[in-house]
């Protein structure tokens, strides 16, 4: 959890203050990290911004930390010696930026690509709408095309789009949790939404203050959409800037663990729905998802996520 921390003094705030904090968590993806690294601080110079990244690596084997190290000596890093999850590894990175005192801070994946302007475009519109406490960016795979990267808070319906074959023209549509895709275009007006892809999402640091950052009961996935729900519960806003845009190549460390994904994901999603939703739509979505996983074992190409189906069915047992 975030906890708050007393303000700094005003001469302190005039020469320390960082418009932003950028926290990055990584695991496995040296590959991609100083593409990324590179365009996160072309943006800071382009947009004139007051940031530093942190990087909190999940204990990685393939040398990210010797890496950064080498290339990118102004990074902050903290090198956990296991895999504390995203959720985790997220609030030790902002509370350790915590004594920079940030205005704002950006939680960014490490396979991504921070387009010139886009980071600043976040920052300007939280400074000027003081009610929005959380803005996501417009994102698009590595090909350009885009990807869905703000949600409306799942229920039911999603469930039945995730396992059974529906009508495609309404794949895209509120019923199945999107917001019209014509609102994602490179430079249409920010528009509300109910949470954006844990992706890129920034925050400003008195909301994560006063919401306590991501529960760490979420070890993966869903824990942007629970942080999101509590940060709504509060009053405060959330907004999509589709004018920010950043590449995203998606699912880079989860691949590498396919099966243990599977698990995490329903894992995750039974708990968002026991703590949101009443017992009787937690039931519903109990026989939604264990016929669709039971399905889906049956059909699995290997043991190994066969398995992993009937575990993730388990969990909503």
């Amino acid at each position: 959890m975030i906890h708050p921390t007393p303000p700094p003094s005003t001469s302190s705030r005039r020469t320390a203050q960082l418009d932003v904090a950028i926290i990055i968590v990584s695991w496995n993806v040296r590959h991609y990290l100083a593409d990324c690294l590179r365009s996160v601080m072309a943006e800071l110079r382009y947009s004139k911004l007051r940031g530093e990244v942190w990087l909190v690596d999940n204990d990685s084997t393939d040398g990210t930390i010797e890496f950064v190290e080498t290339l990118f000596p102004n990074v902050n890093i903290i090198a956990n010696s296991e895999n504390t999850g995203f959720g985790a590894a997220n609030n030790q990175g902002m509370r350790a930026a915590m004594l920079k005192s940030p205005r704002h801070f950006l939680l960014l994946n490490p396979d991504t690509l921070v387009r010139n302007g886009a980071i600043g475009k976040m920052v300007r519109h939280l400074d000027e709408n003081p009610s929005v406490g959380m803005v996501g960016a417009r994102l698009v795979y590595g090909d350009g095309r885009l990807q869905h990267s703000a949600f409306v808070f799942p229920g039911l319906r999603q469930l039945l789009f995730e396992f059974w074959p529906l009508p495609a023209r309404l794949y895209n549509t509120r019923i199945n949790g999107r917001y019209a895709t014509r609102k994602f275009t490179l430079g249409y007006r920010p528009f509300d939404v109910d949470f954006p892809l844990g992706a890129a999402m920034m925050v400003r640091r008195d909301v994560a203050e006063q919401t306590g950052g991501f529960d760490e009961a979420f070890h993966m996935y869903c824990e942007e959409i629970d942080w999101a729900w509590r940060i709504r519960n509060a009053g405060w806003g959330i907004m999509m800037v589709p004018s920010a845009e950043i590449v995203h190549y998606g699912g880079e460390s989860t691949k590498q663990i396919a099966a243990t994904s599977v698990i995490n994901l329903w894992k995750s999603r039974a708990m968002l729905y026991r703590k949101y939703y009443a017992p009787w739509k937690v039931q519903i979505a109990k026989h939604i998802v264990q016929s669709g996983l039971l399905r889906r074992s049956v059909l699995a190409e290997t043991e190994e996520l066969k398995s992993a189906y009937q575990t993730a069915a388990d969990a909503w047992a």
